[in-house]
C-alpha cells in the first residue's frame, strides 16, 4: 500500500527541518572556531570594547568622539571578518613578485620604443596605473581586506592620550574638580565547548583581547554669576554694551569654553561691520574666576587696544572700484571707466550692464567699513552666474600723521566666465525588453543681452520601450512597443523683479531674479499622440544662503492628444481608478499660481547635520466662472458630443487647490555614517465641480487635472512598490482578461499592478541609515511607508469594511492601511555624480488578500508565473540621494 501524499510531504518536512538543524549547529562551530587574533603580532592584544562609566551631565556623544581608538564595527558589516577573509588569499610575496616583473616588463618595452615619444608616453601612463593597483594591493591588502577593517591593536599610550583629552573637554564645559580614569582589562572567554559544559581549557588565544573602561567623576559644573566688561576704548565699549542682547554668554549658564569662542568671535564680526577693518579677535580676552563661591565663575571680558594706540580706528570706505574682467591683460591698453553712483566700473569691453552691477554691489561710497557688505557683494556677483570669481580687496589711504581719519579703497574684483556653454548627455534604457536611446542637448548663454541674464535653450529625444497598455500590461504575454518622446525648453533668467514701477535698490539684498520658461513636449505612441505646451513667470528670492522663496504669479499648461485610438481609451475607461488616467489626455488649459518655500541647510553630498523643509501651495483657474463659458465639443476619441460648462474655445479649464509639506532630516552620527529620515505629505482638491453633459445624461463632479493629483511608489517614495503604482488606500485592482477576472493557483484574484494609482491625499515617510562600504561605494538600510487616499465618493471603490478595501480616507482606518517597505542599496558616490541602487521588499501590503498582506512571509529572490504572489525585490535605479 502506498503512503499517501501528506505523510511523504511530513517525513521530506522532517528531514529538510534535521538537515538546516545539522547545518546552522555546524556553522555556528565554524564560527566559534575561527578567529582574528592569528592576525596580531607577539604581544599583542585585539580591542574588543571600550566602555564610558560615570557620566551624567555631559554630553556622551562628544565624549565618545575623543576616543583614540575604537573596536572594529560590526553593524552593518562585520568589517574583521570581512579583513580576515582577504587575509586567507593575501600573499605578499607574490605580490612584490608581480610588481617587480611589471616593473622590468614596462622599463623593457620602454627602452625598445626608443625615440618614439607618443608610444614612450602611453606606456609611461599605463606602467604608472599598473604600478599603483599593485602597491595598493601590496600595502592595504586585497579588495576583500579593503572592503573591511584591519584588527584594532590595543594600544596603552592612545589609551592615557584620550584620558588627558576627556578631561580637558570637561574642564572647557565647565566640571573643573572631575577626574577621569582609564582601566584596561584582559577579557579572555572561554570556548564554545567550556560553555556547552564539555571538559575544555580556557582558549588561551582569547586572553589576548582588550576591554577599556574610562571613568569619570564629573563633580559640579560651574555656572556664570557675574559677567563684566573692561573695554579700554570708550567707542568701542559704547558699541559693545549696546549690543548685550545679542550676547551669547549671559548669567547663569554653565561655563563653556566653546561658547567663549563663539562669542569672541561674534563680537570680532560686530565691530567689523561697524567699520573696525583692523579689528582681531586678539584683543578679546576673558578670564574665569572661581574663587568668588563653590560651583561659580565671574567672567570678566577685557578689549585691549592696538599696540602703541589708544584707540582702534574706524575706516570709511572712499572709493569703490569694479573691475568686471578681471584676469584678462591688454599691454599698453586702459581699462575704460563709467561712473554711476559714485561707483567706478572698468572694463576694457563694457559687456555688463552697469545699472545692473551697481545694484549688486554692497560696498558703497562714504559709508563705514562692513564685513557683511563684503560678503553680500561677493555672494550677489557669484549668483549671478556670469562670474567664475569675485572678490573684494580693501586698500589703506595713507594721510597725514596727524590727521585723525582712517580711510579704505574699495576694489570689487570679478574675472567673467566663458559666455557660451553646451553640455550633451548620450545614453540608452532597456525597458519592456527593448533597448532604446536618448540624447539632451542644452546650450548656455551667459551675460545673453548685456544685462548678466543667463539664457538655457535645451533639447531632447529619446525612443523607450514600454508595454502596451490596451494589452493590459501585466497579461502573460504583453506586447512591447516603442514611445518616441521629443522635447524643448528654454528659460531666461534676469538679476532683478521685472515689475510695473521702480524697485531700485529694495531688494538688492535678497539677490532678486525673475526667470521665464517655456517648454514644449511631443510624446507618439501606437496607442495615442500627445503634446504638451507651457509657459511659466517666476519671481526668485534668497531670505538667507539657505532660505529661498519663489514665486509664480503665472503658469499656464495646454494639454492636447490630437490622436487616441478606441481600443485605449475604452482601456482607460474601464480601469477602476474612476478614468482618471483618460482626462490627462483630454484638451486641457491649466492656469495657476504658487508659491514655493525652500529651506536646506545641507550640502549637494549630503554629508552635514542638517535639516530640509519644502513648502508648496497652488490654486489652479481660480475664479473660473468669470473667464469660462459653456460649450459643446467633440468627445476625444469619438465622434460623439458633450456639452461642459467650463470651456475657453475648445479646451477644459478645471480649478483646484494644491498643498505639499516635505520635511527632511539628517543626523550625522559619525563621519561616516548618517540617519536620514523623512516625512511628505499633499493634498489636492478642487474648488467647484464641473457640469458635463453626454448621451442626454447630466453629471456633475470634483475634477483635477490628472497631473497635479499625488502618486507613491517608485524610487524617491516607497520604493518597494513600482512608480506610480501603490494604493489607493486599502482598495485592491484586479487583472481582467477578456473581461474575466484572472485567479491564481490559489483560486484568489490576480492584483494588476500595471495601473497608476492617483490620489488626493498623499502621506509616506521614510527612515535610512547610511554607512561606508569601500571607497566611493556607500551602502544604506531603509524602510518607507505611506499610502494614498481619495477624498470624493466613490461608489465603485468605496465599501464598507476595511476587509473589503476602500480608496476614500478615513481618519479611524487610514493608519491600518500604510504600506510598508524595506530594503538595502550602494551608492556610487562619482563626487559630480551619484548613482543609486535600491533593492527594497514589500513588509505590509495594505491592497493584498488578508492572508497576503504581511507580505513578508512570501519572501523570494525571483518572481514565478505559476506564484503572481510571491514578494519578489523592486528595483529602483537613480541618480542622487532619495532624499
Amino acid at each position: 500500500m502506498r503512503p499517501s501524499v501528506s505523510v511523504m510531504t511530513s517525513e521530506w518536512a522532517r528531514l529538510y527541518r534535521l538537515v538546516l538543524k545539522c547545518l546552522t549547529a555546524g556553522l555556528l562551530l565554524a564560527a566559534a572556531a575561527c578567529s582574528p587574533l592569528h592576525l596580531l603580532g607577539p604581544r599583542q592584544r585585539l580591542l574588543t570594547k571600550v566602555q564610558l562609566e560615570g557620566l551624567k551631565e555631559a554630553d556622551q556623544e562628544r565624549v565618545q568622539e575623543l576616543f583614540r581608538q575604537r573596536p572594529n564595527d560590526n553593524f552593518p558589516l562585520p568589517k574583521l571578518a570581512i579583513y580576515d577573509l582577504g587575509y586567507t588569499f593575501y600573499d605578499p610575496q607574490r605580490l612584490q613578485r608581480k610588481l617587480d616583473t611589471t616593473r622590468a616588463d614596462f622599463n623593457r618595452r620602454i627602452r625598445a620604443a626608443g625615440t618614439d615619444s607618443v608610444a614612450v608616453g602611453r606606456l609611461l601612463q599605463k606602467r604608472e596605473r599598473r604600478i599603483q593597483r599593485l602597491q595598493a594591493a601590496l600595502d592595504k591588502g586585497n579588495a576583500i581586506m579593503r572592503l573591511g577593517d584591519p584588527p584594532v591593536i590595543y594600544d596603552s599610550a592612545l589609551t592615557r592620550v584620550t584620558e588627558t583629552q576627556i578631561g580637558i573637554f570637561l574642564r572647557s564645559k565647565g566640571f573643573f574638580r572631575s577626574r577621569v580614569s582609564a582601566v584596561d582589562t584582559t577579557d579572555c572567554p572561554t570556548s564554545l565547548l567550556s560553555k556547552l559544559g564539555k571538559s575544555a581549557k580556557n582558549d588561551t588565544l582569547g586572553c589576548r583581547r582588550a576591554a577599556v573602561i574610562y571613568n569619570v567623576q564629573e563633580g559640579p559644573q560651574f555656572r556664570v554669576t557675574q559677567l563684566n566688561y573692561d573695554v579700554a576704548d570708550t567707542t568701542v565699549a559704547r558699541l559693545i554694551r549696546a549690543d548685550t542682547a545679542q550676547a551669547l554668554i549671559r548669567v547663569g549658564q554653565p561655563y563653556d569654553e566653546e561658547l567663549i569662542g563663539r562669542e569672541r568671535t561674534r563680537l570680532e564680526n560686530m565691530l567689523k561691520n561697524r567699520g573696525y577693518y583692523d579689528f582681531r579677535q586678539q584683543y578679546i580676552t576673558l578670564e574665569a574666576d572661581t574663587s568668588f563661591a563653590p560651583a561659580t565663575v565671574r567672567l570678566l571680558v577685557m578689549v585691549e587696544n592696538p599696540p602703541e594706540q589708544t584707540a582702534h580706528r574706524a575706516y570709511t570706505v572712499r572709493n569703490v572700484s569694479v573691475i568686471t574682467d578681471a584676469g584678462v591683460n591688454r599691454f599698453g591698453v586702459q581699462r575704460d571707466t563709467v561712473r554711476r553712483n559714485g561707483i567706478n566700473f572698468l572694463a576694457y569691453d563694457h559687456r555688463f550692464s552697469t545699472r545692473i552691477l551697481d545694484r549688486k554691489v554692497a560696498v558703497r561710497p562714504g559709508d563705514p567699513y562692513s564685513l557683511a557688505n563684503s560678503i553680500i557683494t561677493q555672494r550677489q556677483l557669484a549668483e549671478l552666474d556670469v562670474f567664475r570669481f569675485t572678490g573684494v580687496n580693501y586698500q589703506k589711504v595713507r594721510l597725514p600723521t596727524d590727521t585723525a581719519a582712517a580711510i579704505l579703497d574699495a576694489t570689487v574684483l570679478a574675472s567673467p566666465q566663458k559666455r557660451l556653454q553646451l553640455t550633451d548627455e548620450l545614453g540608452g534604457t532597456f525597458v519592456a525588453e527593448k533597448a532604446g536611446p536618448f540624447g539632451n542637448f542644452r546650450l548656455r548663454v551667459r551675460n545673453a543681452f548685456g544685462g548678466a541674464e543667463v539664457l538655457d535653450l535645451g533639447v531632447r529625444a529619446g525612443l523607450e520601450g514600454q508595454y502596451k497598455a490596451s494589452s493590459g500590461g501585466n497579461n502573460q504575454n504583453p506586447e512591447s512597443v516603442y514611445t518616441l518622446q521629443l522635447g524643448a525648453n528654454a528659460s531666461l533668467s534676469l538679476p532683478q523683479f521685472l515689475v510695473p514701477w521702480r524697485t531700485n535698490r529694495l531688494f538688492t539684498r535678497y539677490s532678486p531674479r525673475t526667470r521665464i520658461t517655456t517648454s514644449y513636449t511631443y510624446v507618439n505612441r501606437p496607442e495615442y499622440t500627445r503634446t504638451t505646451l507651457e509657459g511659466t513667470y517666476d519671481y526668485i528670492w534668497q531670505r538667507s544662503v539657505l532660505h529661498q522663496y519663489v514665486l509664480t504669479p503665472l503658469n499656464i499648461s495646454l494639454v492636447n492628444t490630437p490622436n487616441i485610438s478606441e481600443a485605449f481609451r475604452t482601456t482607460l475607461l474601464n480601469q477602476s481608478n474612476s478614468g482618471a488616467l483618460l482626462r490627462s489626455f483630454d484638451r486641457l488649459l491649466i492656469p495657476s499660481v504658487n508659491a514655493t518655500s525652500l529651506y536646506n541647510s545641507n550640502d549637494f553630498v549630503q554629508t552635514l547635520d542638517a535639516q530640509y523643509l519644502r513648502l508648496f501651495a497652488e490654486m489652479g483657474a481660480p475664479f473660473r466662472q468669470f473667464y469660462t463659458r459653456p460649450g459643446t465639443r467633440t468627445l476625444i476619441g469619438t465622434d460623439r458630443n458633450e456639452r461642459i460648462e467650463t470651456l475657453i474655445g475648445n479646451l477644459l479649464v478645471l480649478d483646484y487647490a494644491r498643498f505639499s509639506a516635505d520635511y527632511r532630516r539628517y543626523h550625522k552620527l559619525t563621519p561616516n555614517q548618517f540617519l536620514a529620515w523623512r516625512l511628505n505629505g499633499g493634498l489636492v482638491q478642487a474648488l467647484t465641480p464641473t457640469e458635463v453633459t453626454r448621451d442626454g445624461q447630466t453629471s456633475s463632479a470634483y475634477l483635477i487635472p490628472y497631473d497635479k493629483y499625488f502618486f507613491a511608489g517608485g524610487g524617491s517614495s516607497v520604493r518597494a512598490w513600482r512608480p506610480r503604482r501603490l494604493g489607493i488606500g486599502s482598495y485592491p485592482t484586479y487583472l481582467y482578461k477578456d473581461g474575466v477576472l484572472q485567479k491564481d493557483s490559489r483560486g484568489l484574484p490576480i492584483r494588476d499592478e500595471n495601473i497608476e494609482q492617483p490620489g488626493e491625499l498623499l502621506l509616506e515617510g521614510s527612515v535610512e541609515y547610511r554607512f561606508p562600504v569601500y571607497d566611493y561605494i556607500r551602502g544604506a538600510l531603509f524602510t518607507d511607508f505611506g499610502n494614498v487616499w481619495t477624498l470624493q465618493k466613490d461608489a465603485r471603490r468605496d465599501t464598507t469594511g476595511f476587509t473589503n478595501g476602500s480608496a476614500r480616507f478615513s481618519p479611524t482606518r487610514f493608519y491600518r492601511e500604510f504600506a510598508v517597505g524595506a530594503g538595502a542599496g550602494l551608492r556610487f558616490d562619482f563626487t559630480f555624480l551619484i548613482v543609486r541602487l535600491d533593492f527594497a521588499w514589500k513588509v505590509y501590503d495594505p491592497t493584498a488578500v488578508t492572508q497576503d498582506r504581511w507580505a513578508l512571509r512570501n519572501f523570494a529572490f525571483f518572481s514565478s508565473n505559476a506564484k503572481p504572489w510571491l514578494n519578489t525585490p523592486a528595483l529602483n535605479v537613480g541618480i542622487g540621494y532619495p532624499f
